[in-house]
């Protein structure tokens, strides 16, 4: 099985590149989050989760340990395979799903693509006590655990999710040390405008 591959970028586009490894062309489905890490690079290294079925052999590539790890978890839960996975995480950020199944946050999960309200119940119930194995960084865990509850605070107030997700997303970007407060009073100024 392959596990990962290092080489030079061919063709790339949001969900799928092709790796040149030492003149051969592998053909790597990614997540949205990994192309976004990886699409101004000439050469990268991927993390590869090779799938394997009677007619095929597909490569799922990711940026981080974790993001495998996590799709990993996903394909393990009855009813998503490797392609809805790819979609679930290519929605939501490995720390915002994580952050999310700990604290049972349904409405977080069934923001990513693909996923209703029966499929997030399920991933919360088998999910819930393996998520903690996946090591996300401490900071990482920290700033998604904001976000998400900034995101939370803004739609219980009644803020449509897409809108809420896009104002965080933005003062993170400009801001990354904020506490909740501050971030919460910001997104408001910003919705209200």
């Amino acid at each position: 099985m392959i596990g990962f591959l290092k080489g030079k970028v061919m063709s790339i586009k949001p969900t799928r590149l092709i790796l040149d490894v030492s003149g051969v062309g592998y053909l790597v489905y990614i997540t949205v989050n990994t192309f976004e890490k990886i699409a101004e690079s000439e050469e990268t290294s991927l993390f590869i989760y090779t799938a394997v079925k009677e007619d095929s052999i597909t490569l799922y590539g990711f940026y981080s340990e974790s993001e495998k790890e996590m799709f990993e978890l996903l394909i393990s839960v009855n009813g998503i395979g490797p392609k809805s996975a790819q979609t679930i995480l290519s929605g939501i950020t490995v720390e915002d799903l994580k952050y999310a199944i700990g604290s049972g946050n349904i409405l977080k999960i069934t923001s990513a693509p693909g996923i209703g309200r029966k499929t997030a119940e399920r991933l919360l119930v088998e999910l819930k006590g393996k998520i903690e194995s996946i090591n996300t960084g401490e900071a990482e865990s920290d700033s998604g655990r904001i976000k998400t509850e900034a995101i939370a605070a803004l739609t219980t107030l009644g803020y449509n999710l897409k809108t809420a997700e896009k104002t965080v997303r933005d003062i993170l970007t400009s801001s990354n040390s904020i506490s909740l407060e501050e971030l919460i009073k910001r997104s408001l100024g910003e919705l209200n405008r």
